[in-house]
């Protein structure tokens, strides 16, 4: 009963609002403020302020809405961990398989080669690392001699 009077005040004071804000040529913010102040107004029509104010003090209500909280938690919690798993369990199952098809059935050792390479293997237009580290360095002892450091 109170909840009805007091949207029917918030309505009648918002509509007069609108009518000032109208009355000073301000048309598209007056109608913007007559639109949002019949909003309660609709509510108390329609019946959902009785329904809200039923359901405000009523434990089952209350009771029903820490459930459907629960549910919420569990189903985000289940998402998240399944993001962080990497898919659903199908989409898991069939990367595993599609991961031990890519892989050939007798590879067990990489067709790279050896992985140290003797000094005769090594291609002949390469320098050898100390060699390109003492230029880098001569070029940088350059630098700092220009600038007198």
């Amino acid at each position: 009963m109170i909840a009805e009077t007091v949207c029917s005040a918030v309505a009648a004071a918002g509509l007069g609002i609108a009518a000032v804000t109208a009355y000073r040529k301000r048309f598209l913010a007056a109608t913007r403020m007559a639109a949002y102040s019949l909003v309660p107004l609709g509510l108390v029509m329609t019946g959902v302020v009785d329904w809200l104010a039923d359901t405000a003090f009523s434990p089952t209500a209350w009771a029903g809405f820490c459930v459907l909280g629960l549910s919420w938690v569990l189903f985000s919690t289940t998402r998240a961990v399944e993001r962080r798993r990497g898919g659903t369990r199908k989409e898991r199952k069939a990367a595993r398989g599609a991961q031990q098809e890519a892989v050939a059935p007798g590879a067990s050792a990489p067709s790279l080669g050896p992985a140290v390479r003797t000094p005769a293997e090594r291609p002949a237009g390469k320098p050898r690392a100390t060699e390109s580290a003492k230029d880098d360095f001569s070029d940088i002892e350059a630098i700092l001699k220009k600038h007198g450091i």
